[in-house]
């Protein structure tokens, strides 16, 4: 490739044509989301997640930023910002890799491997430590909570449950016009 902008369009183009769902936005190729689904035989099977992906202009020489934006429950992962600690993203990342390697190798290998020794999320790295069956349950309530599509698609209707659902409604001001003006 003769400059990182092509290279930069090019492995977002490859991204775009694979099975993976990219949302782009600020009408630019340096920003997106892509929908991550939990790799199979592992804890997160069956969970959706929304990755924001950021490419740095010297992208592919700088690795991207990526975060997930529903939250999960995993040593490694930032509960409240989505941050992942991921070596080959942080500290080793290489030219060499494209974003197809992040989505297909590097975060399933993090979700079925993670590594409570270099915790991000130190909850959830004691617990996997200390009583592996409450964090395997622990992952699980998480995924069924805010891991569904109607969470990537809605990101409110991760913060909310049924109970609450009444009190959203009923914050709308009396100057809100709700449907359609009378003729």
């Amino acid at each position: 490739m003769s400059s990182p902008s092509k290279r930069r369009d090019m492995d977002v183009m490859k991204l775009m044509m694979s099975d993976y769902s990219v949302e782009m936005f600020n009408d630019g190729i340096n920003e997106f989301n892509v929908e991550f689904h939990g790799p199979k035989e592992s804890l997160y099977e069956g969970g959706v997640w929304k990755v924001r992906v950021e490419l740095p202009d010297a992208y592919p020489y700088k690795s991207p930023s990526i975060g997930f934006l529903n939250k999960i429950f995993h040593p490694n992962v930032d509960e409240l910002s989505g941050s992942v600690c991921l070596d080959v993203i942080n500290q080793s990342w290489s030219p060499m890799f494209d974003l197809l390697n992040v989505f297909e190798v590097f975060l399933p290998q993090l979700l079925l491997y993670p590594n409570p020794s270099d915790p991000l999320n130190g909850d959830a790295a004691s617990l996997m430590m200390e009583n592996q069956k409450q964090y395997e349950q622990k992952v699980k309530e998480y995924c069924e909570r805010y891991a569904k599509r109607e969470n990537i698609t809605n990101p409110q209707a991760e913060e909310s449950s049924d109970d609450d659902i009444s009190d959203k409604q009923s914050t709308r001001s009396d100057d809100e016009v709700v449907g359609h003006p009378d003729p």
